[in-house]
């Protein structure tokens, strides 16, 4: 077919040859800067390869080497910008480096991941970084390990499979966040998560995040530590999308021992629960006090700034592609990067109003609406 409509031809190596006036696999040795040519031969090569707008086939390129200059990137939510910050840092890490990056977004799917991870060593990617959907079933990755091929974990673990993790110590972090709200007077503290779960939330159930089992773990201890019973009943899982963490938010604040504070897990939550605050008429921190994980712009333009606690996400982004690369190129991994979670205090976490029951909001005329 002729015309502007149809698709033009790729330029094949034998067209590079034709036009330098070179054998097939003079001007394949040329292009791809192996085997003994000439320099006359190698510039009339480069020189018909630039004239004819020559790309490489990567997929052949790779067979050919056992190297395709690419990575591949598997994340739970590409939506949530603490995986979009992570990326960038092993984007701008890779770009330097010499790799491409193929990114795959799997909406925390254990299914999607597995899928997900064979396309990708279809496609022959040097390594693997990955945020596990599940540290429980973690078959695939196992394979992947077992085979040789380099992988790095990201943000989260996988069981005991041995292999370099860049994350936060969050257990630590979620105890420090957790005595600050309970130095505040708070003992009825909300914890909410869009983790996926088949029946809601019982100390001791396995949880496929080893994120927010950490960050349960840590809670759980700062109560523990002040004698004081945690108040299992308020973590709420499987907080969707925005109609389910806006129901979340009014079930914990309307009941009738309802939360005085409340954590999200990421920033996505965070701005459904604010909403859902403030529709039901309360104020932070004056009527509950509000704390989040991830430290973005938007958290210091609020009224009142929200307190978060931040995490060196790029960094962790940065570090992950680092070690692959490493790995990639035959290196020893350097020494195991540590990563720090900071707990910033602003101001949308208040002391305990006398009582904690806000009964105080009724004779102010601040009902709670209706859904």
């Amino acid at each position: 077919m002729n015309g502007e409509g149809a698709r033009r031809r790729d330029v094949t190596v034998a067209d590079v040859a034709k036009a330098a006036q070179v054998s097939k696999a003079q001007a394949a040795r040329a292009l791809g800067n192996y085997g003994a040519v000439s320099d006359d031969v190698r510039e009339r090569v480069l020189a018909a390869a630039e004239a004819l707008s020559y790309r490489p086939n990567e997929l052949a390129r790779s067979m050919n080497t056992g190297k395709s200059h690419t990575i591949g990137v598997v994340v739970g939510d590409i939506e949530n910008p603490h995986f979009g910050l992570a990326t960038r840092g092993i984007t701008d890490t890779a770009k330097k480096a010499g790799y491409n990056v193929i990114l795959v977004n799997t909406d925390e799917d254990r299914a999607a991941e597995v899928d997900a991870v064979r396309v990708l060593l279809d496609k022959r990617v040097d390594g693997l970084i990955v945020a596990p959907a599940s540290s429980v079933d973690t078959g695939h990755l196992q394979e992947v390990h077992r085979s040789g091929r380099p992988l790095v974990f990201i943000d989260r673990t996988a069981g005991d499979l041995q292999v370099e993790t860049m994350a936060v110590d969050m257990a630590r972090i979620s105890l420090e966040a957790t005595q600050h709200l309970l130095e505040a007077g708070h003992r009825r503290i909300a914890f909410v998560s869009t983790l996926r779960t088949d029946a809601p939330y019982t100390p001791g159930m396995a949880l496929e995040s080893s994120q927010i089992a950490d960050r349960l773990a840590g809670m759980r201890q700062a109560f523990l530590e002040s004698g004081l019973p945690f108040p299992e009943d308020l973590v709420r899982l499987n907080a969707g999308d925005e109609d389910s963490i806006r129901s979340i938010t009014r079930e914990v604040l309307r009941d009738p021992d309802r939360a005085t504070a409340m954590v999200a897990s990421d920033g996505l939550i965070a701005l459904s629960v604010v909403e859902a605050i403030q529709e039901l008429g309360l104020s932070i921190p004056a009527d509950v006090s509000f704390l989040m994980y991830d430290d973005f712009a938007w958290t210091r333009l609020t009224t009142p700034p929200l307190t978060v606690i931040a995490q060196p996400v790029y960094n962790m982004g940065v570090a992950a592609a680092k070690a692959l690369i490493r790995q990639m190129e035959g290196l020893p991994p350097a020494a195991p990067a540590q990563f720090t979670a900071t707990l910033v205090r602003r101001g949308s976490v208040g002391p305990l109003r006398t009582g904690g029951d806000h009964s105080h909001l009724q004779s102010a005329g601040h009902g709670y609406p209706e859904p």
